[in-house]
């Protein structure tokens, strides 16, 4: 058995000192390799920067340690029986995927930190934690005595996250005689039988699209924080959720973050965590595991995170609407949709998918994946009448490769979309899973079936629909994005910093100035720290236009019954 034994000295130091005791060991060498990576953020993290100190002993005598990648150390062990590995990590990144240490909490993420044996990955890893006695441990994984954890391998070890406090909150809710486990660990009023009530009502949901669950419980650990954040990480049997302020959980814009966000996690229990692209099968943690299903994985999962609190009761029509909304005004934002696919963004991701990158080079897999899912939902619906829909492409990937434990292909899953259908939707693929065709036309007229419309809407805000730029709304103007081909594109470039428009200042009134209607506008500005004046001319062309999803005044009796099909809302 491996074992780990997590203390510290000092928690204002946010270092933690871990010794790895390696026994039964009939090797020469030894190589430890230290996670690059961790599943849900599909991108190399390099959590070696954070260690420090690293030696090893044996028969109480110090042996050599040498570290012969960026991650992986060999220890000469000239056949010695047991090794004890010492090192000490910075634990002090609050997110969903990251760890903590303070006098109040011990929060950790093991594959931030936790080295595995090579060839031993299989094998049973034991973790102790010296914390005061009074903390409780809150973790998917056994506690077999006061504060020892056991995972049955190590990739259980490593998707198992923990928070060790003595200020932890929890209350439990059960559906179909499955324990559903609430942490809260925070300075914060939970309303917990409203928590509860909406929570069970989604879990209810999902568990009636895929029949029944993975795990034989769940643990959402919620780190409720005093200023604003928003995360959250899958795990095999419980999500770690960063939220705040936690002053305004109950309060509607925050609660319904919350309510999101822990309907999107809950849902990966299934997509990713069982339901796994092939490429995945299994994780390799040392290096990247490109995919191109991530708009399965991460788009599918994004639009049932709020359907499902549509369809459970949980949001009203209008509040699913707005929140469908606001992907369409992200998706909208910028013109990526016309460059990179959604399946050729999901292979990216592991290159520069978590930040904005270069303008306009690709899409989100959250963002336009909810809206492919919303699409092939819709007409697969219409296409079957209701008979079959995406809640059936899910099952049956559930049944045939989450319980399996088989991966998917990208060919796999169009087969099964094509099964569902009854006819082949290999347009669909073509279009707008492995192009970037436009999708207003086909959206607006899947959206018909349900009695709704997709409406475009003219930018208002003048630099954007009728200039064609954005710049920041707070403080100095600056130049954020150029919408491409039009006028400012010929005139602005990013970062641009706009001093004054036909002589007069700019100080929070761009609009007002623009709304003159000028008919020619002169700038002056600051670029790379050096002053220029340039003038621009609208081409009649219209950008950044506006997206929402509307229900028709003329919608008919029978789109109306296809709404609430769909939505489990009358129209």
């Amino acid at each position: 058995m491996i074992r780990y034994h997590l203390s510290y000295t000092n928690p204002l130091t946010h270092y933690l000192d871990i010794t790895l005791t390696i026994a039964e060991n009939t090797a020469q060498e030894v190589y430890l390799q230290l996670p690059a990576w961790r599943p849900g953020r599909y991108e190399l993290q390099h959590f070696a920067q954070k260690l420090k100190a690293v030696t090893a002993s044996a028969n109480g005598q110090s042996i050599n340690i040498d570290k012969v990648t960026k991650d992986c150390w060999l220890i000469e062990a000239n056949g010695a029986e047991t090794l004890e590995v010492k090192y000490s990590f910075y634990a002090r990144q609050m997110d969903g995927g990251g760890s903590w240490l303070d006098e109040e909490q011990l929060y950790l993420n093991p594959i931030n930190c936790l080295m595995t044996v090579e060839a031993r990955e299989h094998e049973p890893y034991l973790v102790t934690l010296a914390v005061p006695e009074t903390w409780q441990i809150a973790c998917g994984l056994p506690e077999i005595q006061k504060h020892t954890l056991q995972a049955a391998n190590f990739d259980e070890l490593v998707d198992s996250p923990f928070i060790a406090s003595a200020s932890l909150q929890k209350q439990t809710y059960e559906v179909d005689g499955i324990p559903f486990h609430v942490w809260i660990q925070g300075n914060c009023q939970p309303d917990w039988e409203k928590i509860k009530q909406n929570f069970a009502a989604f879990t209810k949901e999902q568990l009636e699209v895929f029949s029944d669950f993975p795990v034989k419980e769940y643990h959402y650990l919620n780190q409720i924080l005093p200023y604003r954040t928003y995360h959250g990480v899958e795990h095999n049997n419980s999500t770690v959720i960063t939220l705040g302020p936690g002053e305004l959980l109950m309060a509607p814009s925050l609660y319904k973050e919350f309510l999101g966000v822990s309907s999107h996690e809950l849902f990966h229990t299934w997509n990713i965590k069982k339901i796994r692209p092939a490429e995945m099968l299994p994780y390799n943690f040392a290096q990247e595991n490109y995919f191109k299903t991530g708009y399965v994985a991460e788009g599918i999962t994004t639009y049932y995170g709020d359907y499902m609190l549509a369809r459970a009761g949980v949001f009203t029509t209008e509040e699913y609407f707005a929140e469908l909304n606001t992907t369409l005004q992200r998706y909208f934002a910028d013109y990526s949709r016309n460059n990179l696919s959604v399946a050729d963004s999901s292979f990216d991701l592991w290159l520069d998918g978590y930040k904005a990158g270069a303008p306009d080079r690709k899409v989100s897999i959250y963002i336009k994946g909810a809206l492919t899912a919303l699409l092939l939902d819709l007409q697969l619906r219409q296409q079957t009448n209701h008979s079959a829909s995406l809640d059936t492409v899910m099952r049956l990937l559930w049944e045939r490769f989450g319980k399996t434990g088989k991966g998917y292909t990208e060919a796999d899953y169009a087969q099964l979309v094509d099964e569902v259908a009854g006819i082949s939707f290999a347009s669909y693929f073509e279009d707008y899973i492995n192009g970037t065709a436009a999708i207003e036309h086909a959206l607006d007229k899947a959206l018909y079936f349900v009695g709704c419309t997709l409406k475009e809407t003219e930018n208002l805000i003048l630099n954007e629909g009728k200039y064609g730029f954005k710049v920041t709304s707070e403080g100095a103007a600056k130049v954020t994005a150029v919408a491409p081909g039009s006028s400012a594109s010929k005139a602005l470039s990013i970062d641009d910093e706009l001093v004054a428009l036909n002589e007069r200042k700019i100080e929070n009134n761009l609009q007002h100035l623009l709304a003159l209607q000028p008919e020619q506008v002169e700038l002056i500005l600051f670029r790379e720290k050096q002053l220029r004046s340039i003038k621009l001319q609208p081409n009649g062309e219209k950008y950044y236009s506006k997206y929402t999803i509307e229900k028709r005044a003329d919608a008919t009796a029978k789109q109306k019954q296809n709404f609430k099909l769909w939505l489990k809302q009358e129209f």
